[in-house]
């Protein structure tokens, strides 16, 4: 019987798992740092983009740039952009469930 093999110890995922993280934490080989000035970049312009959209979207066009402030608020948070990342997603949440609550009293 070949499946459980207890005297074979080998790691077989190391080929395939990708060598920056979800979170934006660096691996082992961090030979190139011109990947976390981008990584920095790009989580802030969506942050700060988030919060704009999600200030704009308890104005106007609430179902729309309510979700989208969300997302781009949820990737910046996962950048490492905590405060700017949870105040969109925060916004962007809130213009769409006021969006939801309010809709009825309009018609």
């Amino acid at each position: 019987m070949d499946y459980p093999r207890r005297t074979h110890q080998e790691e077989y995922a190391s080929e395939v798992t990708p060598r920056v993280s979800y979170t934006g934490a660096r691996s082992v080989r961090d030979d190139n740092t011109a990947d976390s000035s981008t990584e920095s970049a790009s989580g802030r312009t969506a942050g700060y983009v988030g919060v704009a959209l999600g200030i704009a979207s308890l104005f106007i066009w609430s179902i729309i740039l309510g979700p989208i402030s969300a997302i781009l608020g949820f990737y910046a948070y996962s950048q490492g952009k905590r405060t700017s990342g949870a105040w969109a997603a925060g916004l962007g949440i809130i213009a769409t469930l006021s969006y939801f609550f309010l809709i009825p009293f309009t018609r």
